[in-house]
């Protein structure tokens, strides 16, 4: 199976872990994008102009699309966050949550490391019927998993 990862870029420490177990199990594994330089979009707000980060962002949407058509699944890396601002649980954010919607309107499994989060893209993220793996990724291609979803809500 080709799998997408996605997640936060704040949380890209954890991709080479998931990405090595992922080709044991026999799986390939598309990145995310900006993966090897995951600031670029701080240094283009920073630096940039208004317009700079618009064509920024655009560029980033297309990415994700055609990563989500070559792909036959996502895997979200829903780890926890900290910033300054507070402590996020299971994370999911704004671009993951459109990459997610990418593969559901592909018909693709959209898989959750960890439990759906407590936020305000819960409904959403129930919507999209995600496979929750709790951390493990031997559940991946497993159609029983996507049944027991319910139990978990």
């Amino acid at each position: 199976m080709k799998i997408f990862i996605a997640c936060s870029k704040w949380n890209y420490k954890f991709i080479p872990y998931v990405k090595n177990k992922l080709e044991e199990l026999g799986h390939e594994v598309i990145l995310p994008n900006y993966y090897d330089d995951p600031m670029i979009e701080e240094r283009i707000k920073k630096f940039g102009s208004v317009q700079d980060h618009e064509e920024f962002c655009k560029l980033s949407f297309n990415i994700s699309r055609q990563k989500s058509l070559d792909s036959d699944a996502i895997l979200v890396l829903n780890m926890d966050k900290k910033t300054e601002d507070g402590y996020y649980y299971n994370y999911v954010g704004g671009a993951t949550l459109l990459e997610m919607y990418d593969s559901f309107l592909l018909n693709h499994p959209i898989y959750l490391y960890n439990p759906i989060p407590f936020n305000m893209l819960r409904d959403e993220i129930i919507g999209m019927q995600p496979i929750v793996i709790d951390g493990d990724l031997k559940k991946i291609g497993d159609t029983n998993e996507k049944n027991k979803i319910k139990e978990r809500i």
